[in-house]
């Protein structure tokens, strides 16, 4: 039987199982995997070594909406401040922002992008700083049921990155855009400054569509460092050839994999409490999964999807009573 096995850095994480369990030994690896090569494991006592030039500006997409985009900024934006990278998200999605509310700071946005824009007040001022890590900061574009100016655009969000860049208090490590569904206008304006892209996606038909095109103007806009991140992942449909492995999903978009998060219900407890996944104690697995996409993220790494056999179980006498 064939079955499916992810192999990310620096967790191992197989899908048929209701557990991650950490490798500290590549000698422990299953001996399906032993001639699988691994290009690093975890280290518990080091953080992880910032790749790149600062700031790192990452949009996250899908081209699709309720693929999870706005879940996997407030997560990966609180991972990454967890280890103690200074963040900040922005949410580019016009007169329907949400990343206030999955953050628990939707009574403290004063200003939007938007005034400052038309000089009523300060970046600073615009700038929201989360009560439990003081590295993380919210931008809001605008606010709810509103419109934006007819100039607003690409040069705009261009003119706020490099407002970020030459703040007093410090380049920020990330900036992390969180874009809009679909490919209109307001996906125009939020990939303009992003020189990196993660592109999230649900194994089904539909999704797979939406994010092939999207990768496609990705390209074209210039932006090739492009990670997948495939969410809302339930393997006992994928055991039971119902949904699409991951390792097809790759295979079909043809992007580095970034995480795989598995189907979680405490998602919506969360959202509904204005708490990130990565914050609950204990943590979930779809956390686990968040602060290990974030870890990857900082290092330029990527996961493995492979297939493996796996062996047949032995039948003995009893079997034939069904023992």
């Amino acid at each position: 039987m064939r079955i499916l096995h992810l192999l990310p850095n620096p967790f191992i994480f197989n899908p048929f199982h209701s557990k991650a369990f950490p490798i500290r030994n590549p000698k422990s690896f299953p001996k399906s995997l032993s001639s699988t090569p691994v290009k690093s494991v975890l280290q518990w006592n080091r953080k992880p070594e910032l790749a790149g030039d600062t700031p790192r500006v990452v949009v996250i997409t899908s081209g699709k909406g309720g693929v999870g985009k706005t879940t996997t900024t407030a997560n990966v934006g609180i991972s990454l401040a967890r280890l103690g990278f200074s963040v900040v998200a922005i949410d580019a999605d016009v007169g329907l922002r949400n990343l206030d509310l999955l953050l628990g700071l939707e009574n403290r946005v004063n200003y939007t992008v938007v005034e400052v824009l038309n000089g009523d007040c300060r970046l600073d001022q615009a700038l929201v700083r989360d009560k439990r890590w003081s590295n993380f900061e919210l931008l809001c574009i605008s606010k709810p049921r509103s419109k934006l100016p007819i100039g607003f655009g690409g040069k705009a969000l261009v003119w706020l990155v490099d407002a970020l860049k030459a703040r007093q208090e410090g380049c920020p490590d990330f900036i992390i855009i969180d874009c809009p569904a679909g490919i209109d206008a307001g996906f125009i304006t939020a990939i303009t400054p992003a020189n990196e892209a993660i592109l999230v996606t649900t194994p089904d038909i539909t999704s797979l569509r939406d994010a092939d095109r999207v990768t496609g103007l990705l390209e074209c806009d210039g932006i090739r460092d492009i990670k997948m991140m495939v969410n809302r992942v339930r393997t006992d449909m994928i055991k039971g050839e119902d949904m699409m492995s991951v390792l097809d999903v790759q295979e079909m978009l043809g992007l580095a994999l970034l995480g795989a998060i598995p189907e979680d219900s405490e998602v919506i407890r969360s959202t509904n409490r204005g708490y990130p996944l990565v914050l609950n104690k204990p943590p979930t697995l779809a956390g686990l999964a968040f602060e290990q996409a974030a870890w990857r993220l900082v290092e330029h790494d990527s996961m493995t999807a492979v297939m493996v056999e796996e062996e047949p179980k032995k039948r003995g006498f009893f079997s034939f009573f069904g023992v």
